[in-house]
């Protein structure tokens, strides 16, 4: 017996210290493919990855660059940015939150749920309201025009970055910068504008702003989202580190007002950890009351036959087929994205505080994904 127990504890202590070297080389390798993109591309200030793998036991962050090109402070791990549209994964899991508590359907129409004065804005330009439902907008097959995607806008959002834009001007440039696209369920087109109607349906059924009512319907404490936070509607949490610069066609953008981008197509800062837990939580099923929910945030949309959407997108997420390996992934517009790897059970997030390097967090997320397969 004790002969047995000793060959037990052997074995025991020799998978440890394997497990433990495994580990610390995935910390090594995760590094060196950081540093190695920005020695390849200098336009790139920094780079963030986090890895959440629970089944290789494995949570763990780096960061290459720095945080601001000015003072060239070292980029911290653990800093926050603006993940712009990867909020768009929490607002619709916040909706389908309200549709497990049973305070709206999912083919309600959103005329239902908003406001007269945006109803007549998009009414107006031809929008038939009684026939966008909220599916239409969790899935952006609304028709509805993207204001966040006209000439217009950006010009105003980097002409007077400090401007301070309410939601009504921006289902108004909705409205004036464009018209309806298509009829609602007939195609696919991303639309910002169609999350900020979710925001709208969010406070109005809460009673909340859209901050204290996403982090409540999601459970961010429950969660251990300690760096996530609605910027402008609430405070930095004081467990979260400082906000980082992210750079657009090399201009600065941390002063720009969160407003152009804040009441649903975005507005949450996070950092890469909480990205990756997130997602991790939401995959874990600890985010719905019921599994049944995530089974219908994830169901691929019908379209008529005479249709091929050029994007797999559910409800506020992408489906990919990535190198022959099934994902789910959301970017955002300054240069985050979020990839849930269902075979590894595990998650990836990579940010890199230059805008339009969509091509190097690929090949990160790539190097990332083949590293694990040949860790576990």
């Amino acid at each position: 017996m004790k002969k047995n127990f000793l060959l037990l504890l052997l074995s025991l202590t020799s998978y440890s210290t394997v497990w433990a070297y495994q580990t610390e080389e995935l910390k090594q390798t995760l590094q060196q493919l950081s540093d190695k993109v920005l020695e390849a591309d200098s336009t790139i200030p920094g780079i963030l990855i986090h890895v959440e793998a629970p089944d290789m036991y494995f949570s763990y962050s780096v960061a290459s660059g720095v945080s601001d090109i000015k003072t060239g402070a070292s980029l911290n791990p653990e800093g926050s940015v603006r993940i712009a549209s990867n909020t768009k994964t929490y607002v619709a899991a916040s909706i389908l939150r309200l549709w497990e508590e049973g305070k709206l359907n999912l083919n309600d129409p959103i005329s239902k749920y908003i406001s007269q004065e945006h109803s007549d804005i998009l009414e107006d330009d031809g929008y038939e309201m009684d026939t966008i439902t909220i599916h239409h907008l969790l899935t952006h097959t609304s028709g509805m025009y993207d204001h966040a995607a006209s000439n217009t806008y950006f010009q105003k959002v980097f002409g007077e970055p400090s401007y301070e834009w309410t939601r009504t001007e921006q289902i108004q440039g909705c409205a004036d910068w464009g018209d309806p696209l298509f009829k609602p369920g007939e195609e696919f087109s991303y639309s910002d504008t169609g999350y900020i109607l979710l925001g709208e349906v969010i406070e109005k059924l809460t009673g909340e702003s859209l901050g204290e009512a996403v982090r409540t319907l999601i459970g961010f404490e429950k969660l251990g989202l300690e760096s996530t936070w609605w910027e402008k509607l609430e405070q930095k949490p004081e467990t979260a580190s400082d906000r980082i610069h992210q750079y657009f066609q090399g201009n600065d953008t941390y002063g720009y007002d969160p407003s152009l981008d804040l009441n649903g197509g975005g507005g949450l800062v996070a950092n890469s950890k909480d990205l990756a837990l997130f997602y991790q939580e939401l995959f874990s099923g600890n985010v719905f009351d019921e599994s049944a929910t995530l089974d219908t945030m994830l169901t691929k949309i019908s379209f008529p036959e005479s249709y091929t959407p050029t994007s797999d997108y559910r409800m506020g997420i992408f489906y990919f087929n990535f190198d022959e390996v099934e994902v789910y992934s959301h970017s955002g517009f300054w240069g985050t994205e979020v990839t849930y790897i269902p075979e590894l059970n595990a998650t990836v997030s990579v940010i890199t505080t230059q805008f339009g390097k969509i091509g190097v967090m690929r090949q990160l997320l790539r190097d990332v994904i083949e590293l694990l397969q040949e860790t576990e």
